[in-house]
């Protein structure tokens, strides 16, 4: 379990998290021939500046068909530039430069272009109402008096997904739990096997995706945990629209 010291610290982390995550943006925003490299290596850059610990991999920065590679890490060869009418994703995740200070981990989409295409925004629309449908149930068995079960919210994720179509276009788990020495903790997270409760006051994410092979993936990634009380607390901000940059 997280200590209190832990907790703020990963709350801290994630408003830091976030303002990365918009500085990054904008630099996409500015530069019309950015490369998905150049903007990894100025997020890692950001970590530095910030005091940051990572992981062994980089964040993951994608472009247009790249998005639809779940763990993409872009390279310098090769690495795509951005262009008018591109599809974004930004997944980073990152802790306090501190003895066992937890990560925060967050994914966020936007669109270099004047409107999200019909396709792209119908997905995103699936991601958001799945990744909510997930945060309702939590609250619900949590006011139930029950703590949540991992794979009873991972079912969640897969019933939702099935009936809008997009069945077998996800392949990862809802969610994990936060390490602090790397993103993914050791306790179970929210995935079909695990049949114990969540645990209080211990971070996890909630991430479903839907990845179109050779066309586009789209994914939202928020943190929470819930506390003493029972009751959920976000610690990251909730994407409700793609940003148009």
């Amino acid at each position: 379990m997280w200590t209190k010291k832990q907790v703020n610290q990963h709350i801290q982390v994630s408003k830091i998290l976030l303002e990365i995550k918009d500085l990054a943006f904008n630099l996409i925003k500015n530069n019309n021939s950015i490369t998905e490299y150049e903007v990894q290596q100025f997020i890692k850059q950001k970590f530095k500046e910030y005091k940051l610990k990572s992981s062994k991999h980089p964040p993951i920065v994608a472009f247009r068909q790249s998005t639809a590679n779940i763990h993409y890490y872009p390279k310098k060869k090769n690495s795509k530039k951005i262009r008018p009418n591109s599809l974004i994703m930004l997944d980073i995740w990152a802790g306090l430069n501190k003895p066992k200070a937890p990560f925060s981990d967050i994914t966020w989409m936007a669109y270099k272009g004047r409107s999200v295409p019909k396709d792209v925004q119908r997905v995103f629309s699936v991601i958001v109402e799945t990744r909510d449908k997930c945060i309702s149930f939590v609250k619900k068995e949590l006011c139930r008096g029950k703590m949540p079960i991992g794979r009873e919210i991972s079912q969640v994720t897969i019933d939702n997904i099935r009936i809008t179509g997009f069945q077998g276009k996800m392949n990862h788990y809802t969610g994990h739990g936060l390490g602090n020495t790397s993103p993914h903790g050791n306790r179970q997270g929210l995935r079909p096997s695990n049949k114990y409760s969540i645990h209080c006051n211990y971070g996890y994410t909630i991430e479903p995706g839907i990845y179109l092979k050779n066309k586009f993936g789209v994914r939202s990634e928020i943190d929470f945990y819930i506390n003493s009380n029972k009751k959920l607390i976000l610690t990251t901000d909730v994407q409700k629209k793609i940003k148009l940059i």
